[in-house]
C-alpha cells in the first residue's frame, strides 16, 4: 500500500510544475513536467474524487499540468485539430474509439462462478476522458515544441536528467531497487523481475528495468546526437558523456534497450541524416503491419527464440512464453477483430472455471484486445504520423542541424513505437515526443510553401533563413 508521502508527491507536483512554466520557457517547463514525473512520482499510486473523474496518477497529473501551463502562459491559444487531414482523423478515432467499444460490448461473460459485466455508457464516457488526457502531451508537443530549439533542449534534457538519475540507478546495481518501497512504501513491480545475470537491473520510480532501460537508452542516443551536433554539456565534452552513459545503459540489464542503442548509436553518429529517416520508416511500417503479420505467422518466432537461446536460456524461454500468450490473446481479440472487447479483463484467456491464463506483456495486444483494430490504428498511427512525416520532410530542413535533430529525434520515436510490441510501457514522454515530431514536421512543411511569413517565433524565422540555431 501507498504511504503518505506519496499522496503528497502527487499533490506537490502541480506546484512544481506551476512554479516551472512562471520561470522557465514554455517549451523547458513541459519537457522538464513531463520527464520529471516519469522519473521521481510514485507508480500505481492514485487519487480519486469521484467515479465520473479520472485518476489522478503518475501519467495524469503532469498531463493535467502542462495543459494548465500551456493555457495560463502561452501566447496562443491551445489547439487540439489543426487544419483537417490525416493526424486529425486518427485524433478523432482515438476519442471516438471507447464508445464503439462499448456500444459492441453490452453482454455479460459467465466464466463459471464469475461474470465479466458488460462495457456501458458509463464506461465509455470514462474512457473517452481518460483517451483525452492521454493526448494532451501530444496535442501540445504538436503546437508547442515543433522548433528546432525545443528540440534541441529534448536531447539535452534527456542527457542531463540521465547523468543526474544514473546515480540512484548506480545505487539499485548494487543494493537492488529498493528506493521506490523507500520512500513510497512498496515496491510497484515483483522484485525477481529485477534479478538479471546474478545482479540487479535498476527501475528507481519507473516501475520497472525495463522502462529505466529505456530512459537510458534515449539519453545514450540524445548524447550521442549532442556529439554529432558539438554541443557540449554544461561545458562537458559530449563524448565523455556519451562513454558514461552507455556504461549506465550496460548496467541497466536489459538486452532490447541495448540493441537498440548499439544499432541507434552508429546511425545518428555516422550516416545522413535522409537513411536515418529511412531507418525509422522501416520500424514503424514494421510495427504497424506486426498484428497481421502475426496472424498469418509470418514472423519467424522460432527463429527469434533460437537466437535468444544463443544468450540465455532464461531469455529464450521468456520470448516462447510471450509468443504462446501473444497467440491466444490475437485468437481471443479476432473473435471481435473491429472494436474488441472492451475493459473488465473481457479480452484476456480464461479456463472454463474463470481462472486468468493471460500474462499481456505488449501493447499492441493489449490494444487490439481492448479497442480491436480501430483502436490499434488510431493509437499507433498518431504515434506513428511523425515519423511518416519526418521521412517525406526531411530535405525541406534547411540548415544540416535541423536535418541532424529531426532524424534523430525521428529514430527515438521510431524505437519507442518498435518496443511497444514486446513491452507496454507508453508513456506521457512517449506521446510528446511523436506530437513534438509531427509538429516540427509540419512546420517545415509550412515553412517551405510560405517562406517570408511572419512566424511567432524567433526560431522558426531563423529556420526560414536557412540558419542554424
Amino acid at each position: 500500500m501507498p504511504n503518505w508521502f506519496a499522496t503528497v508527491a502527487l499533490v506537490l507536483w502541480p506546484l512544481v510544475a506551476l512554479g516551472l512554466y512562471f520561470t522557465r520557457p514554455l517549451y523547458q517547463a513541459t519537457i522538464w513536467t513531463i520527464l520529471g514525473a516519469q522519473y521521481l512520482l510514485p507508480v500505481g499510486a492514485v487519487i480519486k474524487f469521484a467515479p465520473v473523474i479520472p485518476v489522478f496518477d503518475k501519467s495524469s497529473i503532469p498531463n493535467l499540468c502542462i495543459l494548465a501551463g500551456c493555457v495560463m502562459t502561452a501566447r496562443r491559444s491551445m489547439q487540439i485539430l489543426h487544419r483537417f487531414g490525416i493526424p486529425e482523423v486518427l485524433i478523432l478515432m482515438y476519442l471516438s474509439s471507447p464508445i464503439l467499444t462499448s456500444l459492441n460490448n453490452g453482454d455479460a461473460i459467465v466464466l463459471g462462478d464469475m461474470t465479466l459485466p458488460g462495457v456501458g455508457l458509463y464506461d465509455a464516457l470514462s474512457n473517452v476522458e481518460l483517451s483525452f488526457v492521454t493526448l494532451i502531451p501530444f496535442f501540445i508537443g504538436r503546437q508547442f515544441l515543433g522548433r528546432s530549439d525545443a528540440i534541441l533542449e529534448i536531447f539535452r534534457t534527456l542527457v542531463i536528467a540521465g547523468a543526474l538519475y544514473s546515480i540512484p540507478m548506480l545505487f539499485e546495481v548494487r543494493f537492488s531497487p529498493q528506493l521506490h518501497y523507500w520512500f513510497y512504501g512498496y515496491y510497484p513491480s515483483e522484485f525477481l523481475q529485477s534479478v538479471r545475470e546474478g545482479g540487479y537491473r535498476p527501475a528507481v520510480f519507473m516501475g520497472h528495468g525495463l522502462l529505466a532501460a529505456m530512459f537510458a537508452m534515449m539519453a545514450t542516443v540524445s548524447a550521442v546526437t549532442l556529439t554529432r551536433l558539438r554541443d557540449p554539456i554544461l561545458k562537458i565534452p559530449p563524448v565523455g558523456v556519451t562513454i558514461y552513459l552507455s556504461i549506465i545503459l550496460m548496467l541497466c540489464k536489459s538486452l532490447g534497450a541495448l540493441l537498440y542503442a548499439v544499432t541507434l548509436a552508429p546511425l545518428v553518429r555516422f550516416t545522413k541524416p535522409q537513411l536515418q529517416t529511412r531507418v525509422a520508416l522501416a520500424l514503424v511500417i514494421f510495427s504497424l503491419l506486426y498484428p497481421m503479420l502475426r496472424s498469418v505467422d509470418f514472423v519467424p518466432t522460432t527463429m527469434m527464440v533460437q537466437v535468444a537461446q544463443s544468450v540465455s536460456d532464461d531469455r529464450a524461454g521468456s520470448l516462447q512464453f510471450r509468443f504462446v500468450n501473444e497467440d491466444q490473446l490475437l485468437t481471443r481479440a479476432f473473435e471481435r477483430p473491429a472494436f474488441g472487447w472492451g475493459r473488465y479483463g473481457r479480452s484476456r484467456v480464461y479456463s472454463e472455471y474463470g481462472r486468468d491464463l493471460s500474462v499481456t506483456d505488449g501493447r499492441w495486444v493489449i490494444t487490439i484486445g481492448q479497442f480491436g483494430i480501430f483502436g490499434f490504428i488510431a493509437e499507433f498511427g498518431l504515434l506513428s504520423i511523425g515519423v511518416l512525416r519526418a521521412w517525406r520532410g526531411i530535405g525541406l530542413a534547411k540548415s544540416k542541424s535541423d536535418k541532424i535533430l529531426l532524424s534523430a529525434l525521428s529514430l527515438i520515436v521510431a524505437t519507442n513505437i518498435l518496443d511497444l510490441l514486446p513491452n507496454s510501457g507508453l508513456t506521457p514522454w512517449t506521446w510528446l515526443l511523436a506530437g513534438t515530431l509531427l509538429g516540427r514536421s509540419e512546420r517545415l512543411d509550412a515553412l517551405a510553401v510560405r517562406p517570408t511569413q511572419v512566424f511567432a517565433t524567433k526560431s522558426d524565422r531563423t529556420t526560414a533563413a536557412g540558419k542554424c540555431f
